[in-house]
Parts: structure tokens; C-alpha cells; sequence
């Protein structure tokens, strides 16, 4: 399967009064046509920055976004453009990302007006009425305000939204996180189906293991600003190597209330992001450190085919 897009030494700095925040310091991954790549970590580790960054609504520091074998971060306004037609964002939170001053059908015929895609008013319509029919929504709606609707149906707005000019590849941050339980299983099943339909790619961001399993073809663990783990979504759960996805993995609820897990809890605080301090970021909550990672910053390594990890305690196989 080929790659569409390969992420390279990504970096991500702000400048603060304190010095600097490195948000995403130095990470690397790649997503096959048609696959899902779940980020997965706590809030603050630099996973919604990631999805910006790749997207280039905010400039990178350092590093390669390749797409299609053509570095993103180095396309001028017109190919930024053409980019921007083939990767799209759905935002975490589906009512602050609407316009509230805009109807249903107005919000989903924006892109498609700015960008020239329908010859007429009577094709436009048709084509919003098709958007609104792919992903659910009623066309009774056409003309009803984002405050009048509930979550679930503001998140199928946006994802119209999103597929308006035909993407190939969509970034979903956080999608599901401020809706109810019921509405968050419709809404994903709505994704996965339109992937298979329409062989859609996507970089999944949440904090949820649960929804990260289900949705992934392979799974990548944030912390601080850097990947710590990365593999396919069945060995991640069968085979945790690094302390952080195992303490996440502790935590995961069992349905089953006759099975017991043991519960690996954290001590001590994140660090900040602003300097940190050379070697390993997890060093200060680490149920397993040693005295090297306090010094050494370890890199992911590959220590045995498609299992991808930065920690000095795993070591590579042969």
C-alpha cells in the first residue's frame, strides 16, 4: 500500500515570556491511502498542534510534511491552495467551528463557492443537498441555524463541510469528544463508512483508547511533544512497551466486572513543556526509570518489525 502522507522531524515552537514551548519536538510517522493513524495522548502533549501543523493553518519551526511525495511545508500560495482542496479539518468542537450566523446549507456551499466548483446556483444546490444526504442530515435542515441543532448533527455539518471539494485525506481532531455516548458511536460509524466509500485517509486525534482502537490501523502515543510508541492498533493493546501506553492502557475500563486489571498510576507531575530538560520526558513519573534516562533523550527505534519505541528499557530484538 502506498504512502500518502510522511511526516519528518516535525517541530513546533511558540515563544513565551518563560522561553520556549516546544510543542511538537522532532516526531516522525507515515499514513497509507486509506488507513487511519490514531494520536493518541493526554491533553497538552502537542496532538491538535500536530494535526495544525500538518495542515499548515499553523507554520511548522522545522521538519517535512510529504504529501503525495511533495513537501507541504515548502508550497507557495497557489500549491498551499491546491493542497488545502485535498486535506481537510474536522474540528473537536462542532458549534465553535460553525458560523452561528450562517444557515446549514450556507455553511456547506462556502467552500465550495470560494472555490469555484459549481458552475450555477441551481448546481450548487444539488450539491449541497448531496453533501447533506451522505452524511445525514435531513434536508428540512437547509435553512435551520447551528444553534437550533445538537451535536451530533453539528458534527455532520462539519464533516459535509469537509468533504465538500473531494478530499483525500482529513484530520479529525478530537471529533467525538464533546458528544454523548449514543451520538459519538453514529458519528463514528458515519466516518468509517465514508472512508471505505470514498477511500478516504485519515490522522484520528483523541485522548480515548477505546475510540482510537476502534477507528485505527495503527496507533501513536504522544507525550510532552513526542511520539514515545508506535504500531499497528493489535499490537499496541496486546503488546504495550513503554510505561506511558501501559499506565494509559491500566486505565481503560473492562466491561466485564468479574476481571480485574492491574492499575498502573502515575506520580508526580507533567513537566513543562517550556526548556525541558535533557534526556527522557517521562523520567520524573516513570514507575521504571534509570539513571540513563535522566541524561539521554532516547529515539524511536524499531525493535521488532512495525513496533516502534523510545525508551532505553526496550531494546531491539537481534
Amino acid at each position: 500500500m502506498s504512502v500518502l502522507l510522511e511526516v519528518k522531524n516535525l517541530k513546533k515552537y511558540f515563544k513565551t515570556k518563560r522561553g520556549s514551548l516546544h510543542a511538537v519536538d522532532g516526531i516522525d510517522f507515515k499514513i497509507n491511502k486509506g488507513e487511519t493513524l490514531g494520536l493518541v495522548g493526554e491533553s497538552g502533549c502537542g496532538k491538535s498542534t500536530t494535526g495544525r501543523v500538518v495542515l499548515k493553518l499553523i507554520e511548522a519551526t522545522d521538519g517535512e510534511v510529504f504529501f503525495e511525495g511533495k513537501d507541504v511545508l515548502k508550497f507557495n500560495k497557489k500549491e498551499t491552495s491546491n493542497f488545502r482542496e485535498n486535506a481537510q479539518f474536522v474540528f473537536q468542537d462542532p458549534f465553535a467551528s460553525l458560523n452561528p450566523r450562517m444557515s446549514v446549507s450556507e455553511i456547506i456551499a462556502e467552500p465550495l463557492i470560494i472555490n469555484k466548483k459549481c458552475a450555477n446556483k441551481q448546481e450548487l444546490i444539488k450539491r449541497v443537498r448531496e453533501l447533506m444526504d451522505i452524511v445525514g442530515l435531513a434536508s428540512a435542515l437547509e435553512n435551520v441555524y447551528p444553534h437550533e441543532l445538537d451535536g451530533g448533527r453539528r458534527q455532520r455539518i462539519g464533516i459535509a463541510r469537509a468533504l465538500a471539494l473531494n478530499p483525500q485525506f482529513i484530520v479529525q481532531d478530537e471529533p467525538v469528544s464533546a458528544l454523548d455516548v449514543s451520538i459519538q458511536a453514529q458519528i463514528l460509524n458515519l466516518m468509517e463508512d465514508l472512508q471505505k466509500e470514498m477511500g478516504l485517509t485519515y490522522l484520528f486525534i483523541s485522548h480515548d483508547l477505546g475510540v482510537i482502537k476502534h477507528m485505527s490501523n495503527n496507533i501513536a502515543v504522544m507525550y510532552l511533544g513526542k511520539i514515545v510508541e508506535m504500531s499497528d492498533y493489535k499490537t499496541m493493546f496486546s503488546d504495550p512497551q513503554h510505561p506511558y501506553t501501559k499506565a494509559l492502557l491500566s486505565a481503560i475500563p473492562i466491561p466485564d466486572p468479574g476481571l480485574k486489571r492491574e492499575r498502573i498510576i502515575l506520580e508526580g507531575d507533567v513537566p513543562s513543556p517550556i526548556n525541558p530538560p535533557p534526556g527522557c520526558r517521562f523520567y520524573g513519573r516513570c514507575f521504571a526509570r534509570k539513571d540513563e534516562c535522566k541524561d539521554i533523550d532516547p529515539e524511536l527505534t524499531e525493535i521488532y518489525p512495525g513496533k516502534f519505541v523510545a525508551c532505553h528499557l526496550c531494546k531491539k530484538n537481534g
